[in-house]
């Protein structure tokens, strides 16, 4: 009895929203968002005793540890992370030394995430990212087109390069209506840029 309630835990099967593409991600709808005085936060700098920063968004852009509540135990992390504006959908990593199973898992991860909050009535910005050139297979699937996305500029100044030829490939698969940046862009980068200071959104006064 009790291998028949696991395999049909909602929590094991995670089956339980539209998807879309090769891969089967959960779609991440458009959201409409204000972008007048855009300013974020880090999840690692969230309360819950915090009053003074809900009207910031709440950014992943940090170590992978420090938000894996976020798929392995959704309902905490919304608590946690709900009260805030909105939220960026989780960076899980996609770093070049990964196999492309573990690059998949991680889009999906994310893209399960996302689903999953705004099911719950919340405003979420897609965080994209990408790996090698292989990733671009799966790395921008199941974001719905013309959505604003969210994307960080950390530890992208050595590889100037191949972060553009994504960046570009990401304008052309999903024309963003606009792109909140984390962090210094590079000139080259086309398209509706809100930019955001990273260290004003590691420096929270609560």
């Amino acid at each position: 009895m009790t291998s028949v309630i696991f395999r049909n835990d909602p929590l094991f099967l995670r089956n339980e929203f539209e998807v879309e593409g090769k891969w089967g991600f959960p779609i991440v709808r458009k959201q409409e968002l204000n972008l007048n005085d855009i300013e974020l936060i880090s999840c690692a700098d969230v309360s819950s005793k915090d009053t003074k920063n809900l009207h910031k968004g709440v950014h992943f852009f940090v170590d992978d540890y420090r938000f894996e509540n976020t798929y392995n135990h959704p309902e905490n992390a919304l608590k946690r992370y709900g009260k805030y504006r909105f939220l960026l959908s989780p960076d899980f990593s996609l770093y070049s030394e990964m196999n492309p199973w573990r690059q998949i898992e991680s889009v999906g991860k994310a893209r399960w995430v996302a689903a999953k909050w705004q099911d719950a009535g919340k405003i979420v910005i897609p965080t994209i990212s990408w790996g090698s050139a292989r990733s671009y297979e799966y790395c921008f699937d199941a974001i719905e087109k013309h959505c604003i996305v969210a994307i960080g500029m950390i530890g992208c100044k050595r590889n100037k390069r191949d972060f553009l030829r994504g960046y570009n490939y990401m304008l052309e698969r999903i024309e963003p209506d606009a792109i909140i940046c984390l962090g210094d862009p590079f000139d080259e980068m086309d398209g509706n840029l809100v930019v955001v200071d990273y260290q004003k959104s590691r420096r929270v006064v609560r």
